[in-house]
Formats: C-alpha cells, structure tokens, sequence
C-alpha cells in the first residue's frame, strides 16, 4: 500500500499507533497473507511482526516496499509498541480476550475501524483487477461443470468439482462455502450443500465465488435440469427475478444510498406479488471479505460512489417448493453501476 494511503489511515483513526492481529486486515496494509502475525502501523512506519513460518517469505514479498518486516509475533509486537499510549483496534474483528491483554499491558483503545473501512470501501485499480481476475474465473469454471452434471450427481460431488475447476483455473481458494441446492433446497437462501442427488426437471441453484490475492467473486446462477414441462411457474418467476436484477443494474447511480438501491429491485418484486419471498436485502459489499461495506440492504444509508464494489442478487423463495436468485458482482464506475460478469443469464435449460 503506498503511503500516502497508509497516512490517510493512521490519521483518521486518532490512535498513537494502530495495532492489527486480524488476518484481512494484516493483508490489506501489507500485501502478504498469513494466518498469524502482527502489523503495527506509526506515524513513521508501517511494521509488520512474521513468526518463523512467515518471516522468509514475508521478507521476500515486501522487499524494496515501504513495509518493514521484522521476527517476532506478540512478545516482539507488544515490545515495539509498547510505548504507544493509545492503541488502535479493530474493535468487530477483537475479542474481548484480546481487548483485555492490550488494556493489560497498559494501553487505552479505540476503534480503528471506521478509519480502515473508509479507506476499504473503495476500491483501488489494482482491487478490481484482482476482483475482476476472481470473477472471470468463477464464470469460466461454471462454464465448464455445467456439461458435467449428471443425473444422480450429488449436490456436494458438484460443489466440489466446481471448486476443483476455480483451482485449476487459478483461484486461491473459495470466497465461502459452496452452496449447490438441487429441486426444492433451493427454497434456503444459504442452503447448506448435502447429498441429494440431482433429478430430471430439477431446478439448480448454484452459489460460488473464488479469491485471487485473497479478493473475492461472488455469484449465484440458476438453472433447470431439464425440462419436464410442470415448471412454468418457475419460469414465470424467473423472468421476474431476472428483470429486477437487470432493473438494478441499470438504475443505481452514484449518489444513492444502499436502501435506495435494495428498493429498486424490491419494489420491482413487491409489483408482482413476490415481495413478501424476497427474503434478504439486494447486496453487500464484496473485497478482501465476502460480506462488507457498502450494504445493500433496506435500512442502508451507506452512499454509493465510484471504486465500490458490491453484489445485485434479488431472490423468490417459497418454502419447499423452490428458490431462484441471480447475482453479479458489480463496481461503480462513472456514476453507474456495472458487472464484472460477463456471461449471459436468460434460463438455461440443462
């Protein structure tokens, strides 16, 4: 991160030193992913504390950067900032655990989250890159598992084959658990994958995404299985579903709030009876964390602007019966909103 950013930061979060043990966060100041270590952010510098597993690499990847790599983990930390009065924690993502050992040592803590989700919720050219890259994959691995679904396939060999795909295409790991609901499953909107096993004439929903560099995609699809001709009220549904995704898509502007936004699609839905079984709000931001500002969602006040990323993905569920949703992952660029997937979504009969 250059350090004009990181300046920006350290000012804002009124702390004589920020002091970071959370991992997105470690990665975000750094540009080095590790499950544990340090970062300790000065008005003079930003230190970044790698135990033994991670110093040689870290030490490697920051190199010739403005992020100096030290040994150590909490002892070595503590130490370097010990003289640091007032602490800046992340105070969502520090149990009081860790709370208590800061306060311990001696230290008066405030919440520097604000400061850093200010500066996270828009994106630089290099974040949409990467965001870009997660999403070009999750659509060309999507691509390639739908000719392989097979009858009697069940939903978790699926998921599993699709994440095998978004490896192989490049992807780091999954943005979250992969979520495939095939038939009536799809009625939970954060279905748990099991073993039910696909069916002719089944609806297939899909939810998926990847990470590159640790930033994340995120998409949902649904499908048919065949068509046995008893699914016209689906078909019907999904028109309505896709258009207030589309409707979405084509309206927010830079400038609305995130409430604003959700009731583009949602009163779109609500128009055609199926308000009351859109069940979760339209969107949420998506970065280094599947789940984070901005909202999108019907009490947001949150202001979309340029460089923001979120998702557009309007859902219909009714209970054992069926559930459709649609979604993109879309920037703000220009003062309108675009999708960073590129691939068709009229209904795909498979």
């Amino acid at each position: 991160m250059n350090a004009e950013k990181l300046r920006k930061i350290y000012e804002k979060a009124g702390a004589d030193a920020l002091f970071l043990e959370c991992d997105f966060l470690r990665r975000y100041l750094t540009g080095f992913y590790a499950t544990d270590g340090f970062v300790v952010l000065t008005q003079k510098e930003c230190a970044f504390f790698a135990d033994p597993r991670y110093f040689e690499a870290a030490e490697k990847v920051l190199k010739g950067t403005n992020i100096h790599v030290f040994a150590g983990a909490w002892k070595e930390a503590k130490e370097y900032a010990e003289t640091f009065r007032t602490w800046g924690v992340p105070y969502p993502f520090t149990s009081m655990k860790q709370a208590g050992a800061y306060q311990k040592a001696g230290h008066t803590l405030v919440d520097c989250m604000p400061a850093l989700e200010e500066a996270m919720i828009v994106k630089s050219e290099g974040e949409l890159a990467l965001i870009q890259a997660a999403c070009g994959i999750a659509e060309q691995a999507l691509s390639s598992l739908l000719p392989e679904l097979k009858e009697g396939m069940e939903e978790r060999e699926a998921a599993a084959l699709l994440e095998y795909k978004m490896r192989g295409l490049g992807a780091e790991g999954t943005s979250f658990e992969t979520i495939v609901a095939f038939g009536e499953n799809g009625s939970v909107p954060h279905y748990e994958t099991g073993a039910r096993k696909l069916k002719f004439g089944d609806p297939v929903l899909i939810d998926f995404g990847c990470k590159v560099e640790g930033y994340c995609s995120d998409c949902t699809r649904t499908f048919l299985y065949g068509d046995d001709k008893a699914h016209e009220e689906f078909k019907k549904i999904y028109e309505h579903v896709l258009s207030a995704h589309l409707l979405a898509l084509e309206n927010i502007q830079e400038g609305m709030t995130g409430r604003e936004a959700d009731a583009i699609a949602r009163g779109y839905l609500e128009g055609k009876g199926l308000g009351k079984y859109f069940t979760h709000s339209l969107g949420h931001g998506v970065g280094l964390q599947i789940h984070e500002a901005p909202f999108v969602a019907p009490r947001s006040e949150a202001v979309l602007k340029d460089g923001m990323v979120f998702s557009d993905e309007p859902g219909v569920y009714m209970a054992g019966k069926l559930g459709i949703r649609i979604e993109d992952t879309l920037y703000m660029e220009g003062g309108r909103a675009h999708s960073f997937m590129k691939g068709s979504k009229q209904l795909l009969i498979l």
